[in-house]
Protein backbone atom coordinates (compact mmCIF):
# COMPACT_ATOMS: atom_id res chain seq x y z
CA UNK A 1 0.00 0.00 0.00
CA UNK A 2 2.86 2.59 1.13
CA UNK A 3 5.81 0.94 -0.38
CA UNK A 4 4.69 2.80 -4.02
CA UNK A 5 5.41 6.18 -2.33
CA UNK A 6 8.15 4.94 -0.31
CA UNK A 7 6.61 4.68 2.80
CA UNK A 8 7.45 1.57 4.26
CA UNK A 9 6.83 1.72 8.02
CA UNK A 10 3.13 3.54 8.74
CA UNK A 11 1.31 4.51 12.00
CA UNK A 12 -2.38 5.20 11.08
CA UNK A 13 -5.07 6.34 13.46
CA UNK A 14 -8.57 7.57 12.57
CA UNK A 15 -7.88 7.32 8.59
CA UNK A 16 -4.48 9.15 8.73
CA UNK A 17 -0.81 8.62 8.99
CA UNK A 18 0.85 9.46 12.31
CA UNK A 19 3.79 11.03 12.17
CA UNK A 20 6.57 12.40 14.77
CA UNK A 21 9.69 14.73 14.27
CA UNK A 22 11.67 11.70 13.89
CA UNK A 23 9.92 9.50 11.50
CA UNK A 24 8.93 12.19 9.03
CA UNK A 25 12.97 12.91 9.26
CA UNK A 26 13.31 9.37 8.56
CA UNK A 27 10.92 9.34 5.26
CA UNK A 28 12.30 13.47 4.03
CA UNK A 29 15.86 11.93 3.96
CA UNK A 30 15.94 7.87 2.60
CA UNK A 31 13.43 7.25 0.21
CA UNK A 32 12.06 9.26 -2.29
CA UNK A 33 13.87 11.80 -5.62
CA UNK A 34 14.20 15.48 -4.48
CA UNK A 35 11.17 16.36 -6.41
CA UNK A 36 9.02 13.42 -5.20
CA UNK A 37 9.77 14.04 -1.45
CA UNK A 38 8.92 17.83 -2.34
CA UNK A 39 5.41 16.34 -3.50
CA UNK A 40 4.99 13.94 -1.26
CA UNK A 41 6.12 15.65 2.38
CA UNK A 42 4.52 18.65 1.31
CA UNK A 43 0.98 16.21 1.49
CA UNK A 44 1.98 14.44 4.01
CA UNK A 45 2.77 17.14 6.40
CA UNK A 46 -0.76 19.16 5.78
CA UNK A 47 -2.51 15.65 6.27
CA UNK A 48 -0.56 13.71 8.82
CA UNK A 49 -1.72 13.41 12.67
CA UNK A 50 1.27 14.64 14.70
CA UNK A 51 2.33 13.68 17.93
CA UNK A 52 4.98 14.78 20.47
CA UNK A 53 6.75 11.19 22.19
CA UNK A 54 6.25 11.56 25.94
CA UNK A 55 9.50 11.16 27.74
CA UNK A 56 7.67 7.67 29.24
CA UNK A 57 7.00 6.41 26.04
CA UNK A 58 10.25 7.62 24.40
CA UNK A 59 12.36 5.68 26.63
CA UNK A 60 11.12 2.48 26.31
CA UNK A 61 12.77 -0.09 24.30
CA UNK A 62 10.96 -3.07 21.54
CA UNK A 63 13.22 -3.97 18.54
CA UNK A 64 16.08 -5.12 18.14
CA UNK A 65 16.95 -2.21 15.85
CA UNK A 66 17.01 0.70 17.90
CA UNK A 67 16.16 2.90 15.13
CA UNK A 68 12.85 1.39 14.51
CA UNK A 69 11.50 2.40 18.29
CA UNK A 70 10.18 6.11 16.79
CA UNK A 71 7.72 4.18 14.52
CA UNK A 72 6.42 2.22 17.96
CA UNK A 73 6.54 5.30 20.04
CA UNK A 74 4.33 6.93 17.70
CA UNK A 75 1.77 4.45 17.06
CA UNK A 76 1.38 4.11 21.20
CA UNK A 77 1.14 8.21 21.51
CA UNK A 78 -1.43 8.47 18.97
CA UNK A 79 -2.97 5.06 20.13
CA UNK A 80 -3.05 3.87 16.68
CA UNK A 81 -4.46 0.53 16.12
CA UNK A 82 -2.45 0.09 13.24
CA UNK A 83 1.12 0.16 12.07
CA UNK A 84 2.21 -0.79 8.55
CA UNK A 85 5.60 -2.00 7.86
CA UNK A 86 7.38 -4.06 5.66
CA UNK A 87 10.71 -4.08 8.29
CA UNK A 88 11.41 -7.67 9.69
CA UNK A 89 12.79 -5.99 12.91
CA UNK A 90 9.13 -4.46 13.40
CA UNK A 91 6.96 -7.38 11.81
CA UNK A 92 8.44 -9.95 14.41
CA UNK A 93 6.79 -7.95 17.03
CA UNK A 94 3.93 -8.42 16.37
CA UNK A 95 2.54 -10.26 19.51
CA UNK A 96 4.38 -7.77 21.84
CA UNK A 97 2.36 -4.53 19.85
CA UNK A 98 -0.74 -6.59 19.89
CA UNK A 99 -0.52 -6.70 23.68
CA UNK A 100 -0.44 -2.99 24.11
CA UNK A 101 -3.24 -2.34 21.12
CA UNK A 102 -1.13 -2.27 17.66
CA UNK A 103 -1.25 -4.22 15.52
CA UNK A 104 1.40 -4.65 12.78
CA UNK A 105 0.90 -5.85 9.31
CA UNK A 106 2.85 -6.01 6.36
CA UNK A 107 1.70 -3.52 3.33
CA UNK A 108 0.72 -6.68 1.09
CA UNK A 109 -1.08 -7.60 4.94
CA UNK A 110 -2.92 -4.55 4.77
CA UNK A 111 -4.55 -4.13 1.49
CA UNK A 112 -5.86 -7.52 2.30
CA UNK A 113 -7.47 -6.96 6.43
CA UNK A 114 -10.48 -5.88 5.99
CA UNK A 115 -10.50 -4.41 9.38
CA UNK A 116 -7.60 -2.28 8.42
CA UNK A 117 -9.45 -1.56 5.05
CA UNK A 118 -12.49 -0.31 6.43
CA UNK A 119 -16.33 -0.82 4.86
CA UNK A 120 -15.97 -1.06 1.08
CA UNK A 121 -16.82 2.12 -0.37
CA UNK A 122 -19.42 2.06 -3.48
Amino acid sequence: MFKATGIENAQVANGRLVFSSATFAELQDRYLSMEQRKRLLHDVDALAYWVNIPAEIYQQRFSRDSADDQFIHAALTANAPWLVSGDQDLLVLADDLKALGVTILSPADAWTNSEFLGPSRP
